[in-house]
């Protein structure tokens, strides 16, 4: 059950919603679960909810002439050809940077929209994700 919860905690982290999947991965560390399988959990959940903010942004020029600019949309047409700039400056190894907060849950939804193609975008951001979650590991054990 612990593995389930901390994979959830880490998938709702890596969407646009506010969650904390660090702190789950250390407090679980603290019980008799096994190490290697509470940081696939994380990083797998993590990695998952990356790959929805792909598609999300994959997806979106499909609407866009109805969803940009409109009141409830949360990106302008300006914003979203900002990040399509910087993204194409900075390239697909960008995405090694997908845990970052602020700004990694946003990468992953602009690969989406410039179609990174999804084996590049997978590999990379899951290097990312697992490197950072053996951090925490490795300063909480």
């Amino acid at each position: 059950m612990i593995y389930l919860s901390l994979f959830f905690t880490a998938f709702i982290a890596a969407t646009l919603l506010p969650a904390f999947s660090e702190v789950a991965l250390a407090a679980s560390l603290s019980t008799n679960a096994s190490i290697f399988l509470l940081w696939l959990s994380a990083t797998a959940g993590n990695t998952l909810g990356s790959c929805v903010n792909w598609y999300l942004g994959r997806e979106i020029l499909r609407f866009k002439p109805k969803l940009v600019d409109s009141r409830w949309f949360p990106v302008t047409e300006l914003q979203l050809e900002r990040a399509q700039n910087r993204f194409s400056r900075f390239g697909v190894w960008s995405l090694l940077l997908a845990w970052l907060p602020i700004i990694g849950d946003p990468l992953t939804f602009v690969a989406g929209v410039m179609r990174v193609r999804f084996l590049w975008f997978l590999l990379l951001v899951t290097f990312g994700k697992g490197l950072r979650y053996a951090v925490v590991v490795f300063l909480i054990v």
